[in-house]
């Protein structure tokens, strides 16, 4: 049974919730995956770059007693860090770059080039950077995966990749920011827009800057993840038609919710033999739209196929606990489940 190096790159919440999970699930990793593991590397602005290729003491990281970690050196960049660890897997969970994808695509080239797979929670390493990421990944013979960059907890781009063949997606409709959800809801409570924002933070829900998310920024780069992955048809952020929720009239939303058709941020996409043409903007839904029953911090994504009328895919989160098991918990299992499909794809070989 091979014992698997894991270099993190980020150890903020997800970094944490994924060091957790691994220790939970490590007798099932290696009965059920016959997957070893050891913490080999850890990297952050605060405490640098930190390897020892016999493992690192996790348990001692997450009671932040770094004084107790034995350490070797490790450089001060991402390459030297990786050999030093001797990396099989990078997990990369460091913050977006909306402009660029960096300095994230970086480390995922860097991670491919050692020879490491590279599963990654940042979106902008598939908006700016998939292509070149994945014929670099399949010329070294390891995996790029992403599966915690959109609608973290359902399996979109791995339902495709293992379950639908031949399936081409004619049309998307969703609802890919909970944040937003959570906030409108509240509005239609009757709280201001103001209140409702801090009522999503509080929840922990909202970032304490929630404006990627309030002005439409987090869906669209999901958006545009979704139409260069699985619609084959890469669509600039400049070229998305982007509107948030910050200028929602509070009486317009508590009204039209009042009269059964609530407001949402909708994300779509539609391809034809014009082009590809995408949106996210907050629109008024009639009863019957399947988004429109949406509550809370709850997601839903609706494919139109041109195999099938239609494939919906819902994250419910219950209406009494709006922050549910959306966050690092459920952004973590993604990490995770990349992670043993790249090791079942290297055990095919």
């Amino acid at each position: 049974m091979k014992t698997y190096n894991l270099c993190l790159l980020g150890f903020g919440n997800v970094g944490r919730a994924l060091l957790r999970l691994l220790q939970e699930k490590t007798v099932e990793l290696r009965e059920r995956y016959h997957i070893d593991w050891r913490l080999t590397g850890v990297a952050t602005r605060r405490l640098g770059w930190l390897a020892n290729p016999e493992g690192l003491d996790v348990s001692a990281l997450l009671a932040e007693q770094f004084e107790h970690i034995q350490t070797v050196e490790a450089g001060n960049n991402v390459r030297d860090w990786l050999a030093a660890g001797k990396a099989d897997a990078l997990f990369e969970l460091t913050s977006l770059n909306v402009e660029s994808g960096q300095p994230a695509i970086e480390h995922i080239r860097a991670a491919l080039e050692h020879g490491a797979h590279a599963i990654t929670a940042n979106k902008g390493t598939v908006v700016h950077g998939y292509h070149e990421l994945q014929e670099l990944a399949q010329r070294q013979q390891r995996r790029f995966l992403f599966e915690a960059t959109v609608m973290g907890g359902a399996p979109i781009f791995s339902l495709f990749a293992s379950s639908l063949p031949a399936a081409n997606i004619v049309r998307f409709r969703g609802l890919l920011n909970s944040t937003s959800n959570v906030i409108i809801a509240e509005i239609e409570r009757g709280k201001s827009f103001e209140h409702a924002v801090q009522t999503a933070q509080e929840l922990g829900i909202a970032e304490t800057d929630p404006s990627a998310d309030i002005d439409g920024w987090d869906a669209a780069v999901k958006v545009s993840a979704i139409a260069t992955v699985l619609m084959d048809a890469p669509i600039p952020l400049e070229q998305i038609e982007v509107e948030g929720i910050r200028h929602l009239d509070a009486a317009q939303v508590q009204a039209a919710r009042a009269a059964g058709t609530p407001y949402k941020l909708v994300a779509q996409i539609e391809k034809n033999e014009d082009g590809i043409k995408a949106f996210v903007k907050p629109l008024p839904l009639p009863a019957h739209d399947p988004l429109a029953a949406v509550t809370g911090g709850s997601m839903l994504a609706h494919f139109e196929l041109d195999v099938l009328p239609g494939l919906t895919i819902t994250l419910d989160v219950p209406d009494n606990g709006p922050a549910g098991p959306l966050g690092p918990a459920v952004t973590a299992y993604d990490v995770l489940a990349d992670f043993i499909r790249a090791v079942q794809s290297e055990q095919r070989v």
